[in-house]
């Protein structure tokens, strides 16, 4: 009878996974998928998993301590230790370089019409004057550092985060357009201009504008569609298209800086990381480059990049990415060459305040707004949004949107207005001037300009740079900037979401168990 019981299990579960995870039949209706005679409701039962943007490496997410790991000597007690979850996400596996935001420099000036738009370029171009000092001869990288073929693959500087943010932005109009091209769905579009430029928002809902486009679409199970032979549009229940790249949040830059994937003995973290490699050195143990230092930073007063004959970085400001040894997640520079932006609003209490999954402090909600400049319905922008001081929040070509309002979210819970980056800690509710009249937005607790540079538009920077000392390379230590400024040492690296599994292999057995040492005495997978 036990051995009955055991034969008829196997084919139960197998059928469960079948049924659940690619059944060509509705569990609920019993109607086939993707069949015309059935109405056509369309489902993809061959989805085999996010791919892998251009770039990017996948990050594993899991639970950490984040927070500082080792003594706070400036004591601004500003990143007290807290466990936390972030769930699995994708990164740059290093900085963008100079040659990728030229890319994106070219495509603007190819595009738009820069007699016509000037500020679009202007507000791209980054700050190469961020190089100089009153007491410091730096014009090298003034006139060559960005364009100059010898620092093609550095880290791109002089970039604020609003810069850094835009970038994302474009890159992933242009990663979905080339894989709408690449899997014949989509004719090559070179001639874009200005508001004729595709956009994956705009593609997603208001596919008819890139109808002249179209290569030939997917195949349309709906008997009634508008297509007909021609296919329609790719959806977002497709897969095909990624989501969007973007900054990564503090939390997750500093859980892929540490990398302690590679300090794991089955689902306890051993031996956790000071730096992005183990061991309390920063230095090369290996005999062949025993004493190179494994990140680019400054040793000490004036000591940029050690003696000459033995220059122990190789690198007197940043150095071309790459060079020095990724760590277990495979992600290059993350301490040293240049710090980097992230998405979060900077509070000294942000980690006592935030949630336990995914920590976060700087979400503002937004819409799409149907009645810009009174259209009265979803239009393609033909010129540029510009907020109240007259910067522009979106270009041409792209959709319109507005600030999500109180009213429409009177029945909610989770949330009601758009602004949560001063949310309960700088508001006028959390104040002492809870009972006057104040504006809008304000954040009271903080008298930004006055009494101190922390606001709603001050933004975190993590990670140790060329011109730091050692204890900055710790990927606990965080400071902020305003969003709107740039240094000759911050630079940055986009993210994205990771959808459906939180691993990179759905199947639990082929999970591995052991890590095993490399040469440098860090954890890595069999």
């Amino acid at each position: 009878m036990k051995k009955l019981h055991k034969r008829l299990i196997a084919p139960i579960a197998a059928f469960a996974l079948v049924s659940v995870g690619c059944s060509e039949k509705s569990n609920t209706t019993g109607w086939a998928y993707n069949d015309s005679d059935n109405g056509g409701f369309s489902v993809n039962t061959d989805y085999d998993g996010q791919q892998t943007g251009p770039g990017l490496v996948f990050v594993e997410g899991g639970t950490f301590t984040m927070g500082r790991v080792e003594e706070d000597f400036y004591k601004d007690w500003d990143n007290i230790p807290r466990q936390v979850s972030v769930q699995s996400f994708y990164m740059d596996e290093n900085e963008i370089t100079n040659t990728d935001y030229r890319e994106y420099l070219y495509w603007i000036r190819r595009v738009f019409d820069i007699d016509y738009y000037p500020e679009i370029l202007t507000s791209a171009l980054p700050d190469t004057l961020v190089w100089r000092d009153e007491l410091s001869y730096n014009e090298l990288y003034v006139e060559n550092y960005f364009r100059h073929p010898a620092y093609n693959f550095y880290p791109v500087v002089g970039v604020s985060w609003i810069q850094a943010m835009k970038f994302c932005s474009w890159r992933t109009d242009r990663v979905n357009e080339n894989i709408l091209i690449e899997e014949g769905i989509f004719n090559e579009f070179p001639d874009q201009q200005d508001a004729d430029h595709f956009n994956t928002e705009v593609y997603l809902y208001k596919s008819g504008e890139y109808t002249q486009q179209n290569k030939k679409g997917l195949k349309d199970n709906n008997p009634n569609s508008p297509y007909g032979k021609e296919g329609r549009p790719v959806r977002i229940e497709d897969g095909i298209l990624l989501p969007k790249y973007r900054l990564p949040t503090e939390a997750e830059w500093e859980y892929a800086a540490y990398g302690n994937q590679g300090n794991r003995v089955y689902n306890r973290t051993v031996d956790a990381n000071k730096w992005t490699w183990n061991g309390g050195s920063a230095r090369n143990p290996e005999d062949d480059e025993r004493g190179d230092l494994l990140a680019n930073f400054k040793r000490g007063r004036g000591d940029y990049m050690g003696a000459g004959g033995w220059l122990n970085d190789q690198a007197a400001t940043t150095m071309q990415v790459k060079f020095y040894p990724p760590n277990d997640y495979g992600l290059y520079d993350m301490a040293g060459n240049v710090a980097e932006w992230v998405l979060d609003v900077y509070r000294p209490l942000s980690l006592q305040d935030m949630r336990g999954l995914n920590p976060f402090r700087g979400n503002e909600f937004q819409t799409f707004d149907k009645n810009y400049q009174g259209i009265g319905a979803l239009e393609v922008l033909q010129e540029p949004q510009r907020d109240t001081d007259s910067n522009i929040v979106r270009l041409p070509g792209e959709l319109p949107v507005r600030d999500v309002t109180e009213e429409e979210n009177l029945n909610r819970r989770n949330y009601k207005k758009s602004d949560y980056r001063d949310f309960e800690d700088g508001d006028k509710q959390s104040s002492k001037y809870y009972d006057q009249e104040v504006e809008e937005g304000q954040p009271m607790m903080y008298d930004y300009a006055q009494t101190t540079l922390v606001g709603n538009t001050s933004r975190v920077y993590k990670g140790g740079s060329w011109k730091d000392r050692a204890y900055w390379l710790s990927p606990g230590t965080r400071r902020y900037l305003d969003e709107d400024q740039s240094t000759d040492f911050i630079g940055f690296r986009c993210a994205m979401d990771r959808v459906g599994f939180q691993n990179l292999d759905s199947d639990r057995d082929k999970r591995p168990k052991k890590p095993k040492r490399d040469k440098f005495e860090r954890y890595r997978y069999n």
